[in-house]
């Protein structure tokens, strides 16, 4: 995702909510809440008897929730990532399945804008990076302790960036002499190390530190993994006929969510030709249209739709014939 602070908009609002095909008394899932503007608008067009169950795994967002839709009966928070949806609606009824799921992947406005937090190249903050504050590693402890080799991997497979092992050993040569704390001193130090490489070169139309930072991120929160994990979650809590909505921004996230969908859209081509199909190995969803990206105008007046991508499916009934 590229890297813009301001007022969080939500995403291809209206796209998502033409794609959740919402049913005023069905039962919708919010799995990644940021700021609520999806799970506002969804929350709209519920009646009484509708239900919206809200996750995140910030707890800051959550609070921001819990402190929006205290007084609606319709609504349940959790503090939790989307890989525990399932967990997270037993909570509210045992078995419930959904009627629509929603991931908005990457980082929400208020977390950029929030210096402390420190996934910002733009603005000073300690080097952190956690979604779940205060959990785990973060981002210090990797780019000051991983060794070279891990670091050029982080580099080049969260982050795709072509000058990985060049960063990657400057960060190695410079943490030798003071630890890396701050976000603004890596990000100073890719960008010398980068612009010196590309002085004879082309200058590229993104900060430098873009990739690296988004690298450092997916790594610290396990986002791919999370990812892989919460797509079958969602797969198994979807009821029939409803639809999985995932808003990526950059091309990692974008390939899993487009080749989990392929993959449940066909039949197990173990059965490929037979006559009869078992339940199990037919197909799971339907691809609901081509992917979807924000409009010129949409680009315009909200940077951050500009890399959004959102893919849909809906859920087929097992029993279906394939």
């Amino acid at each position: 995702m590229e890297e813009f602070a301001g007022v969080h908009t939500a995403v291809l609002l209206p796209q998502v909510l033409a794609a959740l095909n919402i049913q005023a008394g069905g039962t919708y899932m919010d799995a990644t809440f940021g700021r609520g503007g999806h799970a506002e608008a969804i929350l709209e067009k519920l009646i009484e008897n509708g239900r919206l169950l809200c996750l995140d795994r910030d707890p800051a967002a959550v609070a921001a929730a819990r402190a929006q839709f205290a007084t609606d009966p319709r609504v349940s928070v959790f503090l939790a990532p989307f890989s525990s949806l399932g967990a997270c609606a037993d909570r509210v009824q045992p078995g419930l399945k959904l009627d629509g799921i929603l991931f908005d992947l990457g980082v929400s406005s208020p977390q950029l804008d929030d210096a402390s937090r420190g996934f910002s190249f733009m603005q000073d903050g300690p080097l952190d990076m956690r979604m779940s504050a205060g959990e785990g590693m973060n981002a210090a402890d990797v780019v000051n302790g991983a060794p070279l080799e891990e670091l050029i991997r982080i580099f080049r497979e969260y982050g795709e960036e072509r000058m990985a092992p060049r960063i990657a050993r400057a960060i190695v040569m410079d943490r030798q002499k003071k630890p890396f704390e701050r976000t603004l001193e890596l990000a100073g130090m890719i960008e010398r190390v980068a612009r010196s490489k590309e002085a004879a070169g082309r200058a590229r139309h993104k900060h430098p530190a873009t990739r690296i930072f988004q690298a450092l991120r997916i790594h610290v929160n396990g986002e791919l993994k999370e990812l892989e994990t919460g797509l079958e979650a969602a797969l198994m809590r979807l009821a029939p006929g409803g639809r999985l909505a995932v808003i990526s921004f950059h091309s990692l996230e974008d390939r899993m969510v487009k080749r989990f969908l392929r993959r449940h859209s066909l039949a197990d081509p173990m059965y490929a030709g037979l006559p009869h199909i078992p339940v199990h190995a037919r197909p799971k969803l339907a691809l609901v249209g081509k992917s979807v990206e924000a409009d010129a105008d949409e680009s315009s007046r909200n940077p951050r739709s500009r890399s959004a991508r959102l893919r849909v499916a809906a859920r087929l009934d097992q029993g279906m014939a394939a």
